[in-house]
């Protein structure tokens, strides 16, 4: 009987086999294409779900849903908002089979696993994270989001910004509740933070309607500009004006002033308690863990730090050699050393600390990129649409030295993308690493993957604004040797910037592992970048001040750098003559952000897929 079932039941297995594959290509298209759809639809509804959660959020992306609020900042809505991410990941495995899904599919599948994931082995570290810092606390990071991104093209829009004043008191209260709780356990920023967060913290409050000063505050400024906007445009009469701008000195006076003057309350009372010359994260309870989890996070990868410092110290030794050759090339007598302190101290290599000195920056900068723009037909498919800008950063949060950096636009275009660049000291600005720093953070940098990324429409929104720190920075720095390839770098030395720029990163990996898992102080960082580089020693300073209270962040350039250039060899080698570099670029650009690993497994469909044509 047994034999006889097993006879009885093989003709139905292959009678349903037989069926499948009489199914026509077509009607096979036709069910991927409605499963892709009934998929997308659900990430974007969950999607959509978190962002009115963060109203911050839908303001970057061009929205005024919830014009008139602040995220909720407090451990709570952390909480809170792992039990949602913790629900969409029940239902997820619970109404899609992942083994039936498209490649594409997949990739959509697995990043919403690998975010909850990510959140779910940080609940370890809930609140280790420094609240103010001189990088980007929301001290600072809120009224430059109110100046650059909160639109006013109506009163409502106005009575919404008046609004978000007044709310920052109730924003910032809960901030400083984090950093107490954080100062009670002993996770306390260096001395450092505390008086460079001071300083910007006083500059947001200095000039009206705060002081008597002649000059007015920043905000102050932004919000009669804005009002007066309205104004001339008809929006408004004189009588709303003027209502308008007595409410705005009101709520500025009477919640943002004393959210601030709180804040440099609660520095000053904390600061003695600030080491002078401490060392990385790991001084503090759990720290070793924690940076060990910040690494995984920033890379995405498994590396140890123990393997970040020694790729790192391989590739010092790697640039310096490619350094000697253009020292060798432009006749510079003298060694490596010499020639570093001659770039950084000839007047040639940089423009007068003047404002026209800084206009001259940010001239020459546009210059390079329209030029490369003009190429980028030649190496990608997929070209951005949205505008890009090249800005100096406001005087409040400008700090000399401090790295440029990208805001991205809005996916409708209907805000062009920033470049913005610190020249408050065009001594530590050098020409030499202007043009690839405009790469970086423009074209075919940032601006093009983030536009790119914005711009899909194959792929659920959650996949759009995407952040992976290795991907997106890996990319900006590989941008900067593509430029080279695409024709920039003409002149020798700015082609020793670039490597400056590039060394700049590899040290990074050496130091951030030196700083939070080798014990090495401030000094001892300071030190290795001037032995090993030519960037300027406000730069370097401002740069190990930035890797101390943003553990393990910065080596995600490099290392995700290292992996396209990886993955790109690996398509050339087995594609031959049939390498595209455009279909390679729009494969890595094509998908969004992601992680490594999950980029490495897109890379490698596409290379099956060529091979198969071929």
């Amino acid at each position: 009987m047994k034999k006889q079932a097993i006879l009885f039941t093989l003709p139905l297995v292959f009678v349903s086999l037989l069926f499948v594959s009489c199914k026509t290509s077509n009607e096979e298209n036709e069910e991927n294409l409605d499963q892709t759809k009934e998929l997308n639809a659900w990430f974007d509804t969950k999607y959509e779900e978190r962002l009115q959660k963060s109203p911050l959020q839908l303001t970057m992306l061009g929205r005024k849903d919830l014009y008139d609020q602040l995220d909720d900042m407090s451990l709570n809505a952390e909480e809170e908002q792992y039990e949602w991410y913790e629900a969409s990941v029940r239902e997820l495995e619970k109404t899609f089979d992942y083994e039936f899904l498209s490649p594409e599919d997949k990739i959509s599948y697995d990043l919403w696993m690998y975010e909850f994931n990510q959140m779910k082995e940080g609940l370890e570290f809930r609140n280790m994270d420094y609240v103010f810092h001189q990088m980007m606390g929301m001290h600072t990071q809120f009224p430059s989001f109110m100046i650059n991104f909160h639109k006013v093209d109506s009163i409502s829009d106005m009575n919404a910004y008046i609004s978000r004043i007044r709310a920052s008191k109730s924003t910032i209260d809960q901030l400083l509740e984090r950093a107490t709780l954080q100062a009670e356990k002993g996770i306390i920023p260096p001395k450092f933070t505390f008086e460079r967060v001071l300083m910007q913290c006083k500059e947001l409050l200095n000039g009206k309607p705060f002081t008597e000063a002649e000059n007015d505050a920043a905000l102050w400024s932004d919000m009669i500009m804005k009002i007066d906007g309205l104004l001339k445009n008809g929006d408004i009469d004189e009588t709303e004006a003027e209502n308008l701008k007595l409410n705005t000195e009101k709520a500025l006076t009477e919640y943002f002033k004393p959210a601030y003057e709180s804040i440099i309350s609660w520095l000053e009372k904390e600061m003695p308690n600030a080491e002078e010359a401490p060392t990385g994260v790991s001084r503090h309870p759990n720290g070793e863990a924690y940076y060990n989890f910040r690494l995984k996070t920033s890379t995405t990868t498994n590396l140890t730090a123990d393997e970040v410092h020694k790729i790192g110290l391989d590739e010092v030794a790697r640039i310096q050699e490619e350094m000697l050759a253009i020292k060798n090339k432009v006749g510079f007598e003298g060694s490596l050393q010499e020639f570093f302190e001659f770039v950084n101290t000839d007047e040639q290599f940089f423009f007068p600390n003047t404002d026209d000195g800084r206009q001259g920056y940010l001239d020459e900068s546009k210059k390079y990129l329209d030029e490369l723009t003009k190429k980028l037909p030649d190496y990608f498919g997929i070209l951005p649409k949205a505008d890009l800008i090249v800005k100096r950063v406001e005087s409040f949060r400008e700090q000399d030295g401090a790295p440029q950096h990208y805001f991205p636009g809005t996916p409708d275009g209907s805000r062009s993308g920033i470049y913005y660049a610190h020249l408050s000291d065009m001594k530590a600005m050098p020409k030499t690493t202007m043009e690839g720093v405009a790469y970086h953070e423009g074209n075919p940098g940032h601006h093009m993957q983030i536009s790119i990324a914005q711009e899909l429409e194959s792929v659920p929104e959650f996949r759009k604004q995407g952040g992976y720190t290795s991907y997106v920075e890996g990319w900006a720095l590989y941008s900067e040797l593509l430029a080279k390839e695409m024709g920039g770098y003409e002149n020798p030395y700015y082609d020793f910037g670039r490597l400056v720029n590039e060394i700049w990163r590899a040290i990074r990996l050496v130091v951030d592992t030196g700083l939070h898992s080798k014990g090495w102080t401030e000094a001892d960082a300071i030190a290795y970048f001037s032995e090993n580089s030519s960037i300027a020693p406000g730069a370097i300073k401002a740069e190990v001040q930035r890797y101390m209270v943003m553990p393990g962040q910065a080596t995600a350039y490099k290392i995700g750098m290292i992996k396209i250039q990886e993955l790109r060899q690996k398509a050339e080698t087995e594609l031959g003559t049939d390498f595209d570099i455009k279909g390679f670029h729009d494969t890595v650009l094509g998908g969004g952000a992601m992680p490594l690993e999950i980029l490495e497994r897109r890379v490698n469909q596409w290379i099956e897929s060529q091979k198969s044509k071929s």
